[in-house]
């Protein structure tokens, strides 16, 4: 198993690690007191429910012996053969002191008298056993919320994780409202409404006939290819962003006919070239795709 043990200063962005490592498949504990580290990385790796990949957040908050961390770790290396590495945040004592001021938050260690520079001096004392078997260091002072996100899936990026952001594909309807989740989106409205067609008005997008009819449409498959360079020239770029999904919204009038069957044919399309892809039918009820499974 691989354990990520994230410590640093308060303030300069762990639970951004944490949220970041979770979103690339970790199983993550926050605020974990040091002396269960221990027990916790051998259930994780030898329990009944075993997890390959885990990440664990500690700090001054825990009040415990920091101290004791590493032998922690070297313990859960060659006793449980856990595979672990240690990344540690640090920030500028300015940067530290605006982030705080901008939060309002309290810095855990700010008891009695002690002002928040003597805090931060306090926590960086605690903190050194950690920071000196870190095998990361990151300076977040000049980082953004999202390119640290960005930086720590760089840092702990396998092949599986570089494939990028899972393509999910959303029909919708334009009188139910612009989905306000789209990245992309691409109005069909041009195609023939089935709706008005007796025989297809209640069936929909999912359903043979209408799928038929539309696929008989002059102009469908043009754009269709349209759309599919459009999306092929633009996913290496969306591939560098420290993003979980990319949402493309497909909308006709109501959401049931034309836009269900162009989301399922680019769904069908993009799932010979890229793998796994995800459909959602937003303003269509009970809708069952052979697409709809997620990224494990």
């Amino acid at each position: 198993m691989e354990l990520i043990v994230v410590s640093g200063i308060s303030g300069s962005g762990k639970s951004t690690a944490i949220h970041a490592l979770e979103d690339s498949g970790y199983y993550c504990v926050d605020n974990l007191p040091s002396d269960l580290l221990g027990e916790l990385g051998t259930v994780l790796s030898e329990g009944p429910n075993p997890v390959s990949r885990a990440a664990v957040g500690i700090d001054v908050r825990t009040r415990a012996q920091l101290e004791e961390v590493p032998q922690v770790l070297e313990h859960l290396t060659t006793a449980a053969r856990v595979s672990v590495r240690c990344l540690f945040l640090e920030a500028s004592e300015e940067s530290l002191i605006r982030r705080f001021s901008e939060t309002r938050r309290r810095h855990p260690l700010t008891e009695g008298d002690r002002s928040l520079p003597e805090a931060i001096a306090a926590e960086r004392e605690q903190l050194a056993p950690l920071a000196e078997v870190a095998d990361w260091v990151l300076d977040t002072s000049h980082l953004s919320v999202h390119t640290l996100r960005r930086r720590i899936q760089e840092l702990t990026a396998t092949e599986q994780d570089t494939q990028g952001p899972v393509l999910l594909f959303q029909s919708f309807g334009f009188k139910h409202g612009l989905p306000m989740d789209s990245d992309l989106l691409f109005d069909i409205r041009f195609l023939p409404n089935p709706n008005y067609e007796p025989e297809l008005m209640d069936l929909s997008g999912l359903d043979a006939k209408v799928r038929a009819f539309l696929d008989n449409q002059p102009g469908l498959e043009q754009r269709l290819e349209d759309i599919v360079a459009l999306l092929s020239s633009w996913l290496p770029a969306y591939r560098g962003e420290s993003r979980s999904y990319l949402t493309v919204s497909v909308g006709c009038t109501g959401g049931r006919h034309r836009s269900v069957h162009v989301a399922e044919r680019l769904a069908e399309r993009f799932h010979r070239e890229e793998g796994e892809i995800l459909v959602r039918h937003r303003d269509l009820e009970g809708s069952r795709s052979p697409y709809r499974g997620e990224r494990g």
